[in-house]
């Protein structure tokens, strides 16, 4: 069973509109999984599912951006946080941070809008921790990447779903 047949039968007794804005919002299927379930199996509308999608994946958003930073403060009072907070910002920072000076907030965005695995919202938001790029900067960033990466799953669900129309006749 996939991940998203598994969250609509949990959801099952939501509405729709609801069920769609928390698969928006759940990091495993974020807008990538809410927009195909939205079209083909609640049978919205692409406008619908795109913004329920949209809304839902920009819920998380706000308290990730704003709570990250105290969190891992909180967890570097322990020896082993504190390791691993040291080793993942200077890995990251060592690996990334030319990019990101060269590109700044245009690669957050690109990176949220890119619909493949390990990217999106709750991936965006670390790297802005991590980067540390304020809350006033990385929320327009993020906001942007995931209304064009909306923009191109709803447009990859309609063209599967009228291959599918034309092929099968469904």
């Amino acid at each position: 069973m996939s991940v998203e047949n598994l969250l609509v039968e949990m959801l099952a007794s939501v509405p729709h509109w609801l069920a769609v804005m928390v698969i928006g919002a759940i990091p495993i299927s974020e807008l990538r999984g809410a927009i195909p379930v939205a079209m083909g199996v609640y049978g919205m509308r692409p406008v619908e599912a795109y913004f329920l999608s949209v809304i839902g994946n920009l819920i998380p958003v706000i308290p990730l951006l704003l709570f990250l930073e105290p969190v891992s403060n909180y967890l570097r009072r322990y020896r082993i946080f504190d390791i691993f907070f040291t080793w993942l910002f200077s890995r990251t920072r060592r690996n990334h941070n030319d990019n990101f000076e060269k590109y700044g907030l245009l690669a957050l965005t690109i990176f949220v809008a890119v619909p493949l695995p390990v990217t999106g919202a709750w991936t965006g938001c670390a790297a802005a921790f991590v980067f540390g790029v304020k809350f006033r900067h990385s929320f327009p960033a993020i906001a942007a990447g995931v209304m064009i990466a909306g923009i191109i799953v709803t447009a990859v669900t309609m063209t599967g779903m009228g291959l599918l129309e034309l092929i099968f006749g469904a």
